[in-house]
């Protein structure tokens, strides 16, 4: 594109003009050394901005992927490997940090691509909240419960190579109710715990990535709200607020776990169905898209979950 640049002679823009490709360092330079003609203006090239690419369906389902396998890999890893490490073991405070950690570096890292969810209960919830394409839900859910999966399934191979790890006793940090639950608690409180903290959780991230919120801030408030909402619940359930990433370890484990990851399904979809619905009840907002549809054109860059630079929503999909 043209833009009006100083004023300098006629004979420079003409030589400009003839040689389109020059290096830009020359065009400089010789417009330094040029006497300043107050008369003649200069149009000087500029590079367009790129124009809005279309994150593909695959790219979004395999970040997707990597990213919850990270959550699970890092949050169920930090408690499995390193909670009661002898002398130096980073206990409920480390572990629930660890939690907040993966989701925060995921969504900086792949937020422009996928829009960051990483939870299914988290696409529900995005998805009736007017920020996400409900025709990319299934998929989602298919590479988020993947990738839970493939993530325990790495925690559970690293862990195996300690001679004092045993599956049974030291198991892969499952969510669990009743006697499965670090503080015994039951299957109401749990059920309660899982579905009033993921509510939580998808206020923060809805109003996090608004349009009227600070640009750049959400993966912070979403990954401190994360690690708040384990500080406070993992001697309820040990903390779930994500399908996936309780599915994953109950399929291998088996027993108890996979017997009750059930409640850890309908509580956190619950939980985000209401604060879906009812977000924009409570802010008057019509929300944005929260898929990077254009994560190429820096003026409408998603920036992580549902947050774009642009006032305008992204396109639909």
């Amino acid at each position: 594109m043209l833009r009006k640049g100083v004023r300098i002679s006629a004979a420079l823009q003409y030589w400009l003009a003839e040689r389109p490709g020059i290096n830009p360092f020359y065009s400089l330079l010789f417009l330094a050394l040029m006497p300043i003609d107050s008369t003649t203006p200069i149009l000087i090239a500029l590079p367009a901005e790129p124009a809005p690419v279309q994150a593909a369906m695959s790219r979004r389902l395999a970040v997707e992927f990597m990213g919850t396998f990270w959550l699970v890999l890092g949050g169920c890893g930090s408690a499995v490997l390193a909670a009661g490490f002898p002398k130096v073991g980073i206990g409920l405070l480390g572990v629930s940090l660890a939690f907040g950690l993966t989701v925060l570096t995921m969504a900086f890292a792949f937020g422009h691509i996928s829009g960051g969810h990483f939870n299914p209960a988290v696409s529900l919830g995005l998805w009736l909240g007017g920020r996400f394409s409900g025709r990319s839900l299934l998929g989602y859910w298919v590479a988020q419960v993947l990738g839970g999966l493939a993530g325990a399934g790495a925690l559970y191979v690293i862990a195996s190579g300690s001679p004092t790890y045993s599956v049974a006793t030291n198991g892969l940090a499952a969510n669990g109710y009743g006697a499965a639950s670090p503080g015994s608690y039951s299957l109401l409180a749990c059920f309660v715990t899982e579905t009033l903290l993921t509510m939580i959780f998808l206020y923060i991230i809805l109003g996090a990535t608004d349009s009227r919120a600070a640009k750049g801030f959400g993966p912070i408030a979403i990954g401190l709200g994360l690690t708040l909402i384990h500080l406070l619940s993992i001697p309820v359930t040990n903390t779930s607020v994500n399908p996936a990433r309780s599915l994953g370890p109950a399929l291998i484990l088996g027993g108890t776990a996979l017997q009750q990851v059930w409640l850890f399904w309908l509580a956190p979809l619950l939980g985000a169905a209401i604060a879906g619905v009812s977000y924009q009840w409570l802010t008057g907002s019509e929300g944005t898209e929260a898929v990077a549809g254009s994560a190429q054109a820096i003026s409408r860059a998603t920036t992580t979950i549902g947050e774009v630079t642009a006032n305008s929503p992204a396109p639909p999909l």
